[in-house]
């Protein structure tokens, strides 16, 4: 399970153009993982636009965002370009990641259980150590305060 002060579950998935990407390549940097259910859907696009719209911010601060989520390469492609999102997504189709960072989960929605990603948000020091977790994000205001404890790690 993952944990603050462990070191952060490995991860090797495939980005919007299909590069294998992993963890490791970002060490000496700050990571935000941001985890979330589907590309394209209102709750989801709102904060791929907040991390888009700091972004400049986290770059001054040598840290780099990734977005990960189920959907497809291909789905992620169209989603970074159609909203000029300059950092990296990736894709775990098999939920193999989403499960080692325990955000895989049993969901809720009108009394119907199904299985889904809760928004989460990991931030990463450059060591590759887990610094603080952000569970069950409510989007409006949360890059922010991601952005504002980074500054603190």
């Amino acid at each position: 399970m993952l944990q603050i002060g462990k070191k952060a579950p490995a991860i090797t998935l495939p980005d919007s153009t299909n590069k294998k990407r992993t963890l490791k390549e970002f060490l000496g940097k700050k990571v935000i993982l941001y985890f979330y259910p589907k590309d394209n859907t209102s709750g989801c696009t709102a904060e791929a636009c907040d991390f888009r719209d700091t972004f400049p911010n986290f770059k001054k601060s040598k840290a780099v965002v990734i977005g990960i989520s189920p959907d497809s390469v291909e789905s992620h492609k169209k989603f970074a370009d159609k909203f000029e999102l300059p950092f990296v997504l990736l894709s775990d189709v098999n939920k193999k990641v989403l499960e080692k960072y325990g955000v895989w989960k049993e969901k809720s929605m009108y009394g119907r259980k199904y299985m889904g990603v809760e928004i989460t948000t990991v931030l990463i020091d450059e060591k590759g150590i887990v610094r603080k977790i952000y569970p069950k994000v409510k989007v409006k205001g949360h890059v922010e305060q991601v952005y504002n404890d980074l500054k603190e790690i």
